[in-house]
């Protein structure tokens, strides 16, 4: 039953798993991953070169320890990556669902995250983490279900999107759906599919994921053929290149109706919206937060960060509040910068050893 009072099902859910979850069952932690990622967090499927997107946070003696911690990542509700979504067969009719898949929430993806723990057969968690869309993720769980997580650790993330951040997805879904082979989202099965929109989509988003100081240093003004300009339309400088590329590339990974879906979930999650019921919940609970921000990130500020904090704080929730400096984004929460991940590996170990793990 979704938060809208639509029903879904069966749901299929696409994990994987790392480490070794103890007799007591209480030595796990959920990695909910952000708008674009899936349930490959770390390792590889027998390619050494095509290692999960956190590889660099999640392994042996690595700041999330699986010599410590039995830790699950699920590829989200409404997901292309294996989890029920709109590219999914709908039971009812036998071909895929496009826009008629429900609407979903934040609160949705946290039911489901709840549904395989009971599932896998772990109790109560010792800590939730994510980034971006991962870390609102953790944010309503601690918020609907407190106590449930000994240890939440949200990272660049938000309580609400500003105008700003979704007047980008705006843009981004337009591009999609003005796309003629959109086909209003009835693609599967044709030769045909939105993949202009979606790339350009892709495009802008990354462009918000990057701050201007590493774009400088990583392009500058440079051409990507020779040092003379071609003086036409054509892609001339590197930057250009490597939008392209992304945009090329995210094709073969993702759907369009699933990005649809993934962006308006972030646009209407409002964490602290009903802030009596909220603060009611939240106060006096054993759960304690870290939250980082970087200060390059523009996409989402510091001061989403401290918003978050603001809030915890005046509910007298545990919180620990980290701005590390970095030069590169919101993307920085991907990437191996040593005093993000000696915070992030201080905060588990200490409820690691809290909690006699």
């Amino acid at each position: 039953m979704l938060e809208s009072g639509a029903r879904l099902g069966p749901v299929e859910v696409a994990y994987e798993t790392y480490g070794t979850l103890n007799d007591e069952g209480t030595n796990a932690i959920y990695v909910c991953h952000a708008l674009t990622g899936d349930a490959h967090a770390a390792g590889h499927h027998g390619d050494p070169d095509r290692r999960g997107w956190w590889d660099n946070v999640i392994g042996p003696g690595r700041p999330v320890d699986t010599d410590r911690f039995f830790v699950v990542c699920s590829n989200l509700l409404g997901g292309c990556q294996g989890t029920t979504g709109p590219g999914s067969e709908n039971p009812a009719t036998g071909t895929p669902y496009g826009l008629t898949f429900p609407l979903f929430t934040v609160r949705d993806l946290v039911t489901v995250h709840r549904a395989l723990l009971g599932h896998l057969g772990v109790g109560r968690l010792a800590g939730a983490i994510g980034g971006s869309l991962g870390g609102m993720q953790v944010l309503q769980w601690v918020i609907d279900h407190p106590d449930e997580i000994a240890a939440a650790l949200v990272i660049c993330s938000s309580s609400r999107l500003s105008a700003q951040n979704i007047a980008f997805s705006a843009v981004a879904r337009e591009a999609i759906m003005r796309d003629p082979d959109f086909q209003g989202g009835d693609y599967y099965g044709t030769d045909r599919s939105p993949d202009t929109g979606l790339s350009i989509a892709r495009m802008m988003a990354h462009i918000t994921y990057l701050s201007e100081e590493s774009m400088r240093e990583k392009f500058g003004r440079r051409l990507q053929h020779g040092e003379a300009p071609r003086f036409d339309f054509s892609v001339d400088f590197q930057v250009e290149s490597y939008l392209q590329h992304q945009g090329e590339s995210f094709l073969k990974r993702f759907d369009a109706n699933t990005y649809l879906y993934m962006t308006r979930v972030m646009d209407y999650f409002d964490a602290f919206a009903d802030a009596t019921g909220v603060g009611g919940r939240l106060e006096g609970t054993s759960t304690r937060f870290l939250v980082v921000s970087f200060d390059s990130d523009w996409r989402f500020d510091t001061e989403h960060s401290r918003e978050i904090v603001r809030q915890l704080q005046s509910w007298r929730v545990p919180v620990t509040f980290r701005e590390i400096e970095s030069p590169y984004g919101h993307d920085s929460f991907l990437l191996e910068i040593p005093e993000y991940h000696r915070t992030v590996e201080a905060f588990l170990d200490r409820t690691a050893d809290d909690l006699g793990l």
